[in-house]
């Protein structure tokens, strides 16, 4: 089971009574409390709620803590008690109107007495999308959406790529030098980046449903690809093998009994080599026979039946670069180390097709930089318009 996170570690505690100085400060009030619950939520969605009074004085605020408990307003309610009664909520997303896990979130707002909601992002699950708004405007509640829209919606961006696309959110991470290396020409790569970049690295890997890598980088590196110190998830150790050759003797394949392993492989794969990875309990898909760059498609969709809301592609380069060939990257976090490695031969960290031409770069929307130790950790998402799709460039 997934450990729950506390507010208490992650969010500063406000004082009672805190009052705010705007609608906007309680909203974002709302959108750092939902943040609390990443890597513990999914495949829900993160939230955060705050109650306030008409002076904006703080009531009660929650956050969704995790998979199966109970929602942010249920806890936020639960905090601000009676004094709920005539106030106002805000809410990172649009309050759920259907039986789950939980009884809907609508009709304990309805109950509790609420005269006015402010909702930062609609719901985009088939089994809300408005339904929630429509309850509480049928109960005679003030209803407003869109307070902080552009940033409610980038929270959950995840969970609305898995609710309409019926794929996970696809994180792209490498190590690189200043020349923009991944390895010598060699092939050697431990360690590029220093001890603090992956420290990051794997509470990155604690936020995901699973990790994927190519063939190539499974054999040469023969990574374990686990999260230590363990995080919230333990993800799905994925490999991108056509004809299921990952050695027996991997760590991957040694430790499959502690830590799933998935490998997709094609029907032109050796029938004995799934037979003894199935034994020694890898789990073994055949996809369709294709090219990398065309399979992706089939890959997402596999991985997003599964119920995987983010995933991580760790390399090689050739792997990155067919999903960037294929449009299919949301976010990307990259390490860059003041080190030299040169070299005609040293692989970069994405291969593939590439663009003809620099106006047809991708870009990243607002990427962040932070210092990891001695590397530069840059971080951001890609930046796309609402019709691009996996297969679109």
């Amino acid at each position: 089971m997934l450990n729950p996170s506390s507010s208490d570690e992650l969010i500063p505690r406000l004082a009672e009574h805190h009052q705010f100085k705007s609608s906007e400060a309680v909203m974002q009030r709302a959108l750092a409390l939902a943040t609390a619950g990443r890597g513990s939520v999914e495949p829900n969605p993160q939230v955060g709620c705050v109650i306030v009074d008409d002076d904006l004085r703080l009531l009660g605020e929650g956050f969704h803590p995790f998979y199966g408990g109970p929602h942010a307003e249920v806890v936020a309610l639960a905090a601000a008690g009676s004094a709920a009664a005539g106030a106002s909520l805000f809410v990172t997303l649009e309050p759920c109107c259907h039986y789950g896990k939980t009884p809907p979130c609508a009709e304990a707002v309805i109950a509790a007495g609420i005269k006015r909601v402010v909702i930062a992002t609609g719901d985009p699950a088939a089994y809300v999308a408005g339904g929630g708004i429509r309850r509480l405007e049928q109960a005679g509640i003030d209803v407003t959406v869109g307070l902080l829209g552009a940033e409610g919606e980038a929270l959950i961006a995840p969970f609305r790529k898995l609710q309409q696309q019926k794929q996970p959110w696809v994180h792209a991470k490498w190590a690189m030098t200043l020349d923009g290396k991944i390895a010598t020409r060699t092939g050697a790569s431990q360690w590029i980046s220093g001890e603090q970049s992956r420290q990051v690295v794997h509470q990155l890997r604690g936020e995901m449903d699973a990790i994927v890598v190519g063939i190539g980088t499974a054999m040469f590196d023969n990574p374990l690809l686990t999260v230590r110190p363990p995080g919230p998830r333990a993800p799905v150790r994925v490999i991108i093998d056509s004809q299921a050759r990952l050695p027996l003797t991997s760590k991957l394949v040694q430790s499959a009994r502690e830590t799933p392993v998935l490998v997709l492989a094609t029907e032109l794969a050796d029938e004995k080599n799934v037979d003894e990875l199935i034994q020694r309990g890898v789990e073994v898909v055949k996809l369709p026979h294709q090219n990398q760059l065309a399979c992706i498609p089939a890959i997402l969709d596999e991985l997003g039946q599964r119920q995987m809301t983010n995933i991580l592609i760790e390399g090689g380069g050739t792997l990155l670069g067919s999903f960037f060939d294929a449009n299919a990257i949301d976010e990307v976090h990259a390490f860059v180390a003041p080190k030299l490695f040169g070299g005609t031969n040293a692989l970069g960290p994405v291969l593939g097709t590439g663009v003809a031409l620099p106006s047809q770069a991708i870009q990243l929307l607002s990427p962040q930089i932070e210092i990891c130790g001695d590397d530069l950790y840059l971080h951001g998402r890609v930046e796309r318009s609402t019709n691009d799709a996996v297969g679109a460039r």
